[in-house]
């Protein structure tokens, strides 16, 4: 089924330049995701006092034409015959649709979306010229002749992207000194603004590349080299990631979900809290599927090298052109999993923030029955380890999908490679997740015991500290240490067993690559097919 595909995108001829065309089919599709993304979940009101700058209208007349161009080329190819490979016009039809798109968002919609948003769209849209470039000069060496397309790309799309890069930083900077000179604080004698904003944390005047390399933390790195931090060396938190924030934010979709359902039934928690952060789970969930991309493009670049090695080489150059692909593929997978980590344990201190500040404002309205039921062991459980757990779930709910969409992909790429014999290691992988399901199980089971034994253990702590008199008049600080030592033994009991069986499930997980190859490998020798370097080392860089 692979060699099918293989051969209506490529025709009969399929090479590592095809290859890299099919990439760049995809790296243009995902960013039409990326700026639909942009455009429906991180806008914000658009200004009313603006004016519509010259680089904008020269930005959007310059690319406006060149994604026409590109659009019109690949219809009239198709339009031609409609027998053609699909790399003939696809991979082109897709650069004009997603340039004039792109243009679109930047140039005339910029308003309406906020700038660090806009800005990062502006350095996507560099970066996928620059690889339309390069594809377009390694089609045009490997056929040793210049088409219009070749120009088109070199001369028109790169300045293109430049001037996107332009409008996006320069184009909109006006509207600042527009809005500031508008506005003034009334409390000019009270609240220090100033101040408050010397003391923030740098991660809010952060430029984009600041945020993407993390130089902001520089400054904090090289004052804890030159002397110990102190709490006031501390930068304070941004606005939106402060606790009365977080709450505030909490309390109004509360209410909003509170007049919806009416009376009738109570707003459900988990929906209120997704509300407050849904727009950056998306944003990190676009990072994670830029990381699953890129890491799913190692393997097919590392085909094509074994191809150009191996002989099949089309033009002088073609090995370059792989290394600098490589190179880029992989400083997007880099910059792309870091911002997904971080910004998912950013939202996770967020919702630790609201769900810890509302724990607080509940037991504060406790009454008396109230506090027989819930004691003050269970509340601090509550603020501790249950808003914690909670924090990590944006973090591990991108780990599931990407997980299972990286999986999708390496499916595919083993199946390109060693064709049935996939199936082997498939079955290995479907033994592989029935073996650590009762260990998941039972993981799960020793946690439960612990934290038990943790609402028991800090209970008994807190009714001794509470009766501290009454324990020293009458000597029984004894018996209560023993009390308090036992249950801290059966708390360690479910300790141990938890941390054991996290170790059988690492031991499982690490040994399932080795279990997969060598199941691959022996079904490849009893079936006859052939294991060449360019399947066996794609086949082991996709387990990786």
């Amino acid at each position: 089924m692979s060699g099918k595909f293989w051969t209506l995108f490529c025709g009969d001829h399929h090479t590592s330049n095809c290859t890299l065309q099919f990439l760049q089919t995809c790296f243009g599709i995902t960013l039409s995701f990326i700026t639909l993304c942009i455009c429906l979940f991180h806008k914000e009101p658009p200004k009313h006092n603006h004016r519509f700058h010259y680089l904008r209208l020269v930005s959007a007349f310059f690319n406006g034409i060149i994604g026409s161009l590109d659009l019109f080329l690949g219809i009239w190819i198709l339009l031609e015959d409609t027998n053609k490979p699909l790399v003939l016009w696809l991979v082109i039809s897709v650069q004009g649709f997603t340039w004039l798109f792109i243009n679109l968002v930047i140039c005339l919609r910029g308003t309406r979306i906020k700038k660090p948003s806009l800005r990062l769209l502006s350095v996507f849209s560099f970066f996928y010229a620059l690889v339309s470039s390069c594809s377009s000069v390694s089609n045009a060496l490997s056929g040793k002749e210049i088409d219009f397309r070749t120009v088109l790309d070199v001369l028109l799309l790169l300045p293109g992207s430049v001037l996107l890069l332009l409008s996006a930083y320069k184009g909109y900077r006006f509207e600042d000194s527009v809005e500031s000179s508008l506005y003034e604080p009334l409390n000019v004698g009270g609240y220090n603004e100033k101040a408050d904003f010397d003391k923030v944390s740098e991660f809010a005047r952060a430029g984009l590349l600041s945020k993407l390399s993390f130089w902001w933390l520089n400054p904090l790195i090289k004052r804890g080299n030159v002397k110990d931090l102190e709490e006031e060396d501390i930068p304070n938190l941004r606005e939106v990631e402060r606790a009365e924030t977080c709450y505030s934010l909490f309390e109004e979709n509360l209410n909003d979900q509170k007049r919806r359902v009416g009376n009738s039934c109570r707003p459900s928690i988990l929906k209120v809290t997704v509300l407050c952060v849904w727009r950056e789970i998306v944003i990190s969930g676009c990072f994670a599927f830029m990381k699953i991309v890129s890491v799913s493009s190692g393997p097919l670049l590392l085909n094509a090298f074994i191809l150009v090695a191996e002989g099949n080489e089309r033009f002088r150059y073609e090995g370059l052109v792989l290394a600098v692909s490589l190179f880029i593929a992989k400083s997007v997978e880099s910059l792309s999993q870091r911002q997904w980590y971080f910004r998912s344990r950013l939202v996770g201190l967020r919702v630790r923030s609201l769900l810890t500040a509302a724990i607080y404002k509940k037991q504060l309205r406790l009454n008396t029955s109230s506090r027989l039921i819930h004691s003050g062991s269970e509340i601090m459980n509550y603020a501790t380890v249950d808003a914690y757990r909670i924090g990590e779930f944006p973090y591990w709910f991108h780990q599931l999908w990407t997980t299972s969409f990286q999986l999708l992909i390496a499916l595919g790429i083993l199946f390109h490679s060693v064709g049935v014999a996939t199936f082997s290691a498939l079955a290995v992988i479907v033994l592989t997740v029935l073996c650590n399901a009762p260990i998941a199980k039972l993981q799960n089971k020793f946690q439960s015991e612990l934290m038990t034994a943790q609402d028991e253990r800090l209970k008994a702590c807190n009714e001794s500290l509470v009766n501290m008199k009454v324990l020293k008049l009458y000597a029984w600080e004894s018996h209560f240490k023993k009390v308090i030592e036992k249950l801290r033994n059966t708390e360690l009991k479910s300790l141990k067993a938890v941390q054991m069986r996290k170790a059988y499930n690492a031991v499982l997980f690490w040994s399932s690559p080795v279990l997969v190859s060598a199941a691959t490998f022996a079904t490849c020798y009893f079936l006859n097919i052939p294991l060449r370097a360019s399947n066996v080392f794609t086949f082991v860089a996709t387990l990786r």
